[in-house]
């Protein structure tokens, strides 16, 4: 996956369209479907790949995966109306040469019907596709934890990212959240949502570890979530990912975030620079931006740019699969 050119001219085309015959950016969830739909189903799925080409000699992954349980159940809608800066900021102010985009979403594999939904790596407006296709469960199992471990087992164990592979150079993992993850990635689990059979649980820091190998992983934690502000949620997080947990004061800042999280981890700007890009774009999300990289913008272009163990070993895990 992960050919084409990303079109704003496409996307407020639908958009319009949108609007004049009633139709929802969320058809599939709106339209009463509770299973995940098909394109999003991690059931069976060998990898997900982010691959460069001729169109797009430099890919660089960036997965965006949300919880869709309970307040964060309108994240999505957020990021759909957003994602025309989002774009913008990556490819006309050249923070990311070919981004390559996931959407997906998490929810509780103990109770939901769809505890995992995950997209392609996309250039073009099939990315929107994805996130309309996402069931905007808002379930949960009522307590402090959803399963943000099974989704980076999948991120972990089921994509494979050309980055990595031929660079030795991290994707980006962006999780927006408001719990914390389970302790562990349960082997039954995994057996029953995404088709592995595992002969043992893996533990919640196992996986992370793992995961980090392929992706700079971010939790973030926005507010008007119904746990944002709880020092349980921030604590476990900043406990696995350290600074690379952050608290935003305001959701509508996720998009701006996320680019400038990417711009600044692939030194195409620095943090002031950024921030004047979004005062250019006419984002009111400047404050809150600079106030959530304020702790982690001096360092991340070292961080995403480290040496990484042998990338050869992904794609032989791939073609273990």
């Amino acid at each position: 996956m992960g050919s084409g050119i990303w079109s704003t001219d496409v996307y407020d085309a639908a958009k319009r369209y949108r609007a004049a015959t009633g139709t929802s950016a969320f058809a599939y969830s709106d339209g009463g479907a509770r299973t995940v739909h098909a394109d999003l189903d991690p059931r069976g799925v060998r990898a997900r790949e982010s691959r460069d080409s001729a169109e797009h000699p430099d890919s660089l992954a960036i997965a965006v995966l949300f919880d869709v349980t309970g307040s964060m159940g309108h994240v999505p809608r957020v990021l759909q109306t957003k994602l025309p800066q989002l774009l913008g900021l990556l490819l006309r102010k050249g923070y990311a040469t070919d981004p390559q985009i996931m959407f997906g979403a998490i929810g509780d594999a103990t109770c939901d019907r769809a505890p995992l939904q995950v997209g392609q790596f996309e250039s073009d407006n099939r990315m929107d596709d994805d996130l309309g296709r996402i069931v905007l469960e808002g379930g949960g199992g009522g307590q402090l934890t959803e399963s943000y471990e099974l989704a980076m087992y999948f991120m972990a164990r089921h994509t494979t990212i050309d980055c990595q592979v031929r660079r030795g150079r991290r994707g980006y993992l962006f999780i927006i959240g408001d719990e914390l993850a389970y302790p562990r990635v349960k082997a039954h689990e995994v057996r029953d949502v995404i088709g592995d059979d595992l002969t043992e649980d893996i533990p919640v820091r196992q996986i992370v570890d793992e995961v980090r190998r392929s992706y700079d992983t971010y939790y973030l934690l926005p507010a008007g979530s119904a746990h944002a502000g709880d020092g349980r949620v921030l604590g476990f997080w900043r406990g696995l990912l350290g600074q690379n947990a952050i608290e935003l004061d305001d959701l509508d800042a996720v998009c701006e975030t996320i680019a400038l999280t990417v711009g600044l981890g692939e030194a195409a700007v620095d943090l002031d620079e950024g921030l004047a890009d979004l005062d250019e774009f006419g984002s009111d999300a400047t404050g809150s931006v600079s106030k959530a990289l304020a702790r982690v913008g001096a360092d991340l272009g070292a961080v995403a740019r480290s040496a990484l163990p042998d990338t050869a070993a992904t794609d032989d895990r791939v073609a273990r699969l």
